[in-house]
């Protein structure tokens, strides 16, 4: 097992980053319990639920949404074989490992913990890659459950989620309560909080989302020790993706973040509003690192 460790600098910008989420909710919360009614409360509950559904059963919606398949060992040994020597070496359990029929380039990891991950290739990524680069996306997405990412964002997410139904709801169905000034002053209170937090949130969430995978990229590094077959393998399927068709790529764009690189069709937005980082950045970070690592 190699040592496990984190660059101080990113670990801050995510931990600030975490930091403010939570002052951001706790404001909404406080709003919410002086201003709201049954209905805010019943909202909140109903969303509880989903948070817990999707908690325990995101491994299976997410294959399903993706069309992938598990594969035993009989059937993709060498696939097999790679992410149980990556797992020996970043000490965790081996996780389900599934392929999705694709022209797009792709991997992702998801689970709700070391135990229950499920890692995924697509055929095209297998066929584009060489060993050391198929090994350097594998030891990404494994640095994703080992981090518990899918957990993280999920956890992050929901009072983001809460701000921003209720304010498709109060645009296009009103709010239930009092008509009089005092219910009619309480629901502008709760609809003016829940745009900001939710314009908010979005903007922090995507750039924890962003940090996360700069963290996972410097966790593919130090499983395989080679920084530069990651960054080989980004420039390559950034560089398939632009020939994918775009039937194709808006096919799988739902799964964005999940994916080492987003699907992006023309009519996409990237930047402050993606949940990754540009690949130049990430490359220059790869670099970074192996230099250091030479020394």
């Amino acid at each position: 097992m190699k040592k496990w460790y984190n660059d101080l600098g990113l670990q801050a910008r995510m931990l600030l980053t975490m930091f403010l989420l939570a002052v951001l909710y706790l404001f909404f919360l406080a709003v919410i319990l002086r201003y709201g009614d049954s209905w805010t409360n019943i909202l909140i509950l109903f969303m509880l639920v989903m948070l817990f559904l999707q908690f325990f059963f995101s491994d299976k919606m997410v294959l399903w949404s993706t069309g992938a398949h598990l594969v035993t060992e009989q059937e993709e040994p060498r696939l097999h074989e790679t992410i149980s020597r990556l797992c020996a070496i970043a000490d965790l359990p081996k996780p389900k490992v599934a392929i999705v029929s694709s022209s797009v380039p792709n991997a992702f990891a998801t689970g709700r913990s070391k135990g229950s991950a499920v890692v995924a290739v697509t055929t095209s990524l297998k066929e584009r890659l060489n060993q050391p680069e198929l090994e350097a996306v594998l030891a990404h997405e494994l640095s994703h459950v080992k981090n518990r990412d899918m957990l993280v964002i999920t956890i992050a997410s929901f009072l983001s989620t809460v701000a921003a139904l209720l304010v498709r709801n109060m645009l296009f169905f009103g709010m239930g309560g009092d008509r009089d000034r005092k219910g009619a002053g309480a629901t502008i209170i709760i609809f003016v909080v829940s745009i900001i937090v939710w314009v908010i949130s979005f903007l922090l969430i995507r750039a924890l989302s962003r940090y996360r995978e700069f963290s996972a990229d410097r966790g593919s590094a130090i499983i395989t020790g080679r920084p530069s077959n990651l960054a080989s393998a980004l420039m390559k399927i950034s560089g398939v993706m632009e020939h994918v068709p775009t039937r194709d790529l808006r096919e799988v764009e739902a799964m964005n973040a999940f994916f080492i690189i987003p699907a992006i069709s023309g009519e996409s937005l990237m930047n402050l509003f993606s949940t990754h980082p540009s690949v130049e950045a990430r490359i220059r970070a790869l670099e970074e690192m192996e230099r250091r690592m030479e020394f």
